[in-house]
Order: structure tokens, then C-alpha cells, then sequence
């Protein structure tokens, strides 16, 4: 008696494989899905925005459309006044990471190759950490005033923290296999921390680096609403709300979400192209 194949299984197999087929033979809807895929959401938001709009469940001087919102954006920042607020806000978010960045990683690197002084630090570290940068401005002004600097400072404040943290526990956490081979080889601990600690480090680096600049962003918009500022996107905000102009409101809130992903784009990049070899 000869053995009948499953007909059920047979046809599922073959269903797959046509499916399967039929993917690879269209690459254009393979791309389609890879760039239309992360449109989704962002068409969803517009959709219920413009739903709930149009609708009046919210009065209008409250939530203005996405289509006259959007207007008072692309306007505002191509030659309208928006766009100068735009470039002191990245201004100033750009100061506050480089002095995050360049206190930060040296400092981090260095209390992760030692145990003990991280140890003796971890509190401080982990405390002002954890602490809200907001909380620091009533500090800061009374050490800096009223002033443009105050603003980059506490923004660098809270991201070094991070800078620290993460660059600290990327060298603590680094492969203790790479470590010992290089420590057979004879290197020296200086050639151990030069050519091994550092670079095992440098993804934890830019991701402290990529949450740093994210960081300095939201507690510079949040120092140019409160500190007595006479331009950035926080002012606009702040400016914008207190006046009832909730077009420019939104899209000063819609600016600063462009200016924050676009940041995460750029480090996103920059860590693909420089720590090419994570995870091997």
C-alpha cells in the first residue's frame, strides 16, 4: 500500500512558496514597505488630528487643524521668524553637548578603567543622575543669573551625567576574553586601555552621545520657556500659549520634535558608520 500525501500540506507548502515567489519578484513592494512602513504612524496622528478637527470635539482656538498648523510651520521656518528661534535653540543645544561630550567621555572612560574611583563616585553619579534638570534651574541662577550661558550649562549639567554613566559601564562591561588575549600578547595596560577598553567602549559611548544631545535638547527648550529668554523654540512656545496663538504654539512644539529626530537620525548614523563592528 503506497503512502498518499497530505493534500492539505502539499497545497499550504505551495501557497508559501508562490507567496514567497512572488516577493522576490516584485522588489518594488518590498521597498515600498520598507520606506511606507515608518509613514504609517505619522498619517495615522494626521488622520485623527484632522478627524477630531474637523469634528469641533475640541473648540478650535485650542486645537487648530495639521493643515494650517503645518502652513505656520513650513512658513515660519523657511525665511519666516521661526527660523531664527530654530538655529538658537540647535545653537545652544549644540554648546551644551560639546562641553557634555568633552567633560563626559574622558572623565567616563577614565572612572570605568578604575573600579574603586567609579565606586567612590557611583552615588554622586547615580543621584544627580536621577534628579530632574528642572528641578536645578532655581541653582543655576543663582550661580549664573539671567544669562545665556545659564541656559547652555544646565542643559550640559544633565547630559553629562549620562555621557558619564554610559561611558563608564562600556568600559567596565568591556569583553574580558579580547582583555586577556591582548594581555597574553605582553600589551601593557596602557595598550590594553588604548587599544582594547576604548574602542569595546564606543558603542556604550554613542549611546550615552545619542541620549546626551536628546537630553540637552528638552532642558534647553525647557530653560528658554523659564529663564527669562528672548528667542529659541521654548520662547516661541511659551510666547505663543500666553498670547493664545496656537497655531504658532504647535508648531513651535512640531519644530523641536523635528530638531530632536533629526539628532537621533544624525548620531544613528554616525554610530553605524564609526562602530561598524558592534556586535561581532
Amino acid at each position: 500500500m503506497t503512502a498518499q500525501p497530505d493534500q492539505g500540506y502539499a497545497s499550504k507548502a505551495a501557497r508559501r512558496g508562490t507567496s514567497g515567489a512572488w516577493f522576490k519578484l516584485n522588489p518594488g513592494l518590498k521597498g515600498l514597505l520598507r520606506y511606507g512602513l515608518p509613514l504609517i504612524g505619522p498619517l495615522v496622528l494626521f488622520l485623527i488630528w484632522e478627524g477630531v478637527a474637523r469634528a469641533g470635539w475640541i473648540n478650535p482656538i485650542l486645537l487648530p487643524g495639521p493643515i494650517p498648523t503645518m502652513q505656520t510651520l513650513i512658513t515660519g521656518l523657511f525665511g519666516g521668524p521661526l527660523l531664527f528661534d530654530f538655529w538658537m535653540t540647535v545653537w545652544r543645544t549644540l554648546q551644551a553637548f560639546t562641553l557634555a561630550a568633552g567633560i563626559g567621555l574622558p572623565l567616563g572612560i577614565a572612572l570605568g578603567s578604575n573600579d574603586r574611583m567609579y565606586r567612590s563616585v557611583e552615588f554622586l553619579v547615580d543621584f544627580f543622575r536621577s534628579t530632574p534638570a528642572s528641578a536645578m534651574i532655581p541653582l543655576f541662577l543663582l550661580i549664573f543669573g539671567v544669562s545665556d550661558f545659564n541656559k547652555v550649562a544646565i542643559a550640559a549639567f544633565a547630559a553629562v551625567l549620562i555621557v558619564i554613566f554610559n561611558s563608564a559601564y562600556g568600559v567596565m562591561n568591556a569583553r574580558r576574553q579580547r582583555i586577556m588575549a591582548a594581555q597574553v600578547m605582553g600589551a601593557s595596560r596602557w595598550r590594553v586601555f588604548r587599544d582594547v577598553l576604548i574602542w569595546e567602549s564606543m558603542q556604550a559611548c554613542f549611546v550615552g552621545l545619542r541620549t546626551a544631545v536628546s537630553m540637552a535638547l528638552v532642558v534647553v527648550v525647557i530653560a528658554e520657556m523659564f529663564i527669562g529668554s528672548n528667542n529659541g523654540l521654548g520662547h516661541v512656545i511659551i510666547n505663543a500659549q500666553q498670547v493664545l496663538n496656537v497655531r504658532l504654539m504647535y508648531a513651535g512644539i512640531l519644530a523641536t520634535g523635528i530638531l530632536g529626530y533629526l539628532l537621533n537620525v544624525l548620531f544613528l548614523f554616525a554610530e553605524r558608520r564609526i562602530v561598524h563592528w558592534s556586535g561581532r
